[in-house]
């Protein structure tokens, strides 16, 4: 193997990768067996975190930056005058494995570009996948991308060796998808999705019937929709999201602010960046669909089409439904104390648990995790709460901003933080 050529195609290569955010190893198990090398039951994605706090890292990298078609929000279109490479699949493996045996990394996340056609490309990211279980023994985390119009065997293949599938949506909308990259639609995207979730219900059945069913694609499929491209509102982007949970069983749906790359009329001007605080409001209202009760059109609706950027989408929430509260934490039901303002998953169960042996004060929900200094507005307890006297100000939001302090007051701040747990929303 020529090292310096493969170093300068990893240069190019894990460059190119960086704009794809659909990384999570959450929901795999994959065990260590037979001495062989990694377990993906412990390993997380891109410097993300693991479910038990640890800060996990893996190779992501292009299979290649050549391709087909010419998205006018994609940096490797094939119009974009950029360097091109390419890896050899038995490229990937050595790398991957050499990597791991240095401990630079616990599992591989691998996308590409589409060259020459969709089954060609797939093919190879599966030959990737499949040599590293088979002849390489490797048990660690994979994450393969899925490439739209790819036939059904070769998603199912794939699904047999990677622990997660991904399909990228790209851009929410229709339309926006037809402006922007006119040689794609959303059903090339969506068939090889339904495929994918019929086979996780398939072997899912087998499985309990036969103990030798392989595993498939053990920590789901997700997908990432490109946020500010083609100037969709939050409202259209929190619908999509909300069909494909429901109708796609996905993992998680990812939200990438457009990062303006050229001049052309049909997407934002150079500099003119999504916040990184709108991709953080769309994260927080996708928490709140999935752990917290809500519907997609109490967040938002066609009258009040983009989320809030001074407060969180459940205090936004809070503050247009005020009749809801005040909140009686002694005996409210665990759904109303979701909703607080301030209060997480975890500390509305412990809230529960613990009213069942004293009355609870404010005093007792700082020391369960409550933010106090928002939920104290919107909650009646057993001591005096002299900050229920605001809930009908008018100027309640105002009151509330002075009296915290936001860590994303910069939207463009990159130590924005997109932690995999509810502190977000608490």
């Amino acid at each position: 193997m020529n090292y310096e050529k493969v170093k300068e195609k990893l240069e190019i290569l894990a460059d190119a990768a960086k704009y794809d955010v659909s990384c999570s190893s959450s929901g795999g198990n994959r065990k260590n067996k037979n001495k062989g090398l990694g377990d993906s039951s412990a390993t997380g994605i891109c410097h993300t975190y693991t479910e038990d706090g640890r800060c996990v890292s893996l190779l992501k990298i292009l299979l290649t930056n050549f391709c087909i078609y010419d998205c006018a929000y994609c940096v490797t279109r094939k119009s974009n005058d950029i360097q091109r490479a390419a890896f050899t699949v038995e490229e990937v493996i050595d790398l991957t494995i050499n990597f791991y045996r240095r401990n630079y990394i616990e599992g591989l996340f691998l996308s590409s570009g589409i060259f020459k056609n969709a089954d060609y490309t797939m093919e190879r990211l599966v030959r990737v996948a499949k040599k590293l279980r088979l002849e390489h023994n490797f048990n660690g985390y994979i994450h393969l991308k899925s490439i739209p119009g790819a036939s059904d065997d070769l998603m199912r293949e794939a699904g047999l060796y990677a622990d997660r599938l991904s399909m990228n949506l790209e851009i929410p909308t229709e339309s926006g998808l037809k402006l922007l990259a006119p040689d794609k639609n959303h059903q090339d995207m969506i068939k090889p999705m339904g495929f994918v979730k019929n086979e996780l219900i398939q072997y899912k059945e087998e499985k309990k019937k036969f103990k030798s069913t392989p595993k498939f694609a053990p920590a789901g499929q997700s997908t990432q929709v490109i946020v500010g491209a083609a100037q969709e509102n939050d409202f259209q982007i929190i619908q999509v999201a909300d069909h494909f949970y429901k109708n796609f069983d996905l993992k998680r749906v990812y939200y990438s602010g457009y990062v303006p790359i050229s001049n052309d009329a049909r997407l934002p001007a150079i500099g003119a960046q999504v916040p990184l605080v709108r991709e953080n409001r769309l994260y927080q209202a996708d928490w709140l669909m999935r752990f917290y009760g809500f519907k997609a059109n109490e967040i938002l609706d066609k009258n009040n089409p983009f989320l809030d950027l001074e407060v969180d989408p459940k205090m936004s929430w809070a503050l247009r439904n005020i009749t809801q509260f005040p909140v009686i934490i002694q005996n409210a039901s665990l759904e109303m104390i979701l909703r607080v303002p301030g209060i997480g998953v975890k500390s509305a169960h412990k809230i529960v648990q613990s009213r069942r042996f004293t009355n609870l004060n404010l005093d007792h929900l700082k020391k369960i995790g409550v933010a106090v200094n928002r939920a104290r507005y919107f909650i009646s307890v057993s001591n005096e709460n002299s900050h229920l006297k605001f809930l009908n100000a008018l100027n309640l939001k105002e009151i509330i901003l002075s009296d915290t302090k936001s860590k994303f007051e910069n939207p463009f701040s990159n130590q924005l933080s997109l932690l995999n747990d509810d502190s977000f929303l608490r």
